[in-house]
């Protein structure tokens, strides 16, 4: 497994997914999105695994008004890209596949 969680340093739901994988001793790379963002590619792998752009909004952070007046969806991802803030968190990574939020029935199946 190539684990990768992409979430914030003070994100609750983002602790319980790093001690998940680390009582498990599955090794994973935490970024942090306030600080490093997602790539491209990256961005774009999640989109096509979780269902597209809503299913990645972050209704609660400071920054979801901006969005609203983004008419396209490639502007949206624009924005995405520039402020990793506004995504929901954790994002879990393993190759191809991906999900969002703390839910270890799905992690549990990637073993």
């Amino acid at each position: 497994m190539n684990i990768q969680i992409f979430g914030k340093s003070k994100c609750f739901d983002t602790k319980k997914a790093q001690r998940w994988f680390k009582e498990r001793n599955i090794k994973f790379q935490m970024i942090d999105l306030a600080q490093k963002g997602m790539s491209r590619g990256e961005l774009d792998s999640v989109l096509k695994a979780v269902g597209g752009l809503d299913a990645v909004l972050d209704e609660k952070s400071k920054g979801y008004a901006s969005l609203a007046y983004l008419a396209y969806e490639e502007n949206k991802k624009e924005k995405l890209l520039e402020d990793g803030t506004l995504l929901k968190t954790p994002i879990v990574r393993n190759g191809r596949q991906a999900a969002i939020g703390y839910q270890p029935e799905v992690w549990k199946s990637w073993e």
